[in-house]
């Protein structure tokens, strides 16, 4: 496999993870969407990115879960599974030892969410309505 194709099957795993990190997704499976043995896989994907499939997968799900802790109110452990994680306390490990910080104490940094939103949800959306009730697009060809 020459380089260019090889870049292209990495481009397509790592893809998978930055959908996917929600789910349960393993360097397997990351490994299968490049078409590669895992191994293989996870030592080129290290030598093009600068971080294992798994560090890379684990770095997603940290910056999601912290960009979740910033603009939403859901409990830590809510955050946690929505993000992929399958333990709190390795979740809490882990944001800890990259954030440097508990998840809990990372939230307390930030402005609380519900001073973000500036108006109700409902008035909102009540504004986002389409005025006109009508699908053409040509107001003169209503009338002919």
């Amino acid at each position: 496999m020459t380089a260019q194709p090889l870049a292209r099957h990495l481009l397509r795993a790592r893809d998978l993870a930055d959908a996917r990190y929600a789910g349960p997704l393993t360097v397997a499976d990351m490994a299968r969407a490049a078409g590669l043995s895992p191994a293989y896989f996870s030592r080129e994907f290290k030598r093009a990115f600068g971080e294992s499939p798994h560090q890379y997968l684990l770095t997603r799900r940290l910056e999601r879960a912290a960009a979740l802790l910033r603009i939403a109110d859901w409990p830590v452990a809510d955050v946690c599974f929505a993000v992929g994680a399958s333990s709190l306390g390795s979740f809490t490990a882990s944001f800890s030892r990259v954030f440097g910080c508990t998840p809990t104490a990372y939230r307390r940094s930030w402005p609380p969410a519900a001073r973000l939103v500036r108006i109700p949800r409902c008035v909102a959306m009540a504004y986002a309505r389409p005025q006109n009730r009508t699908f053409r697009e040509d107001p003169a060809a209503s009338r002919s």
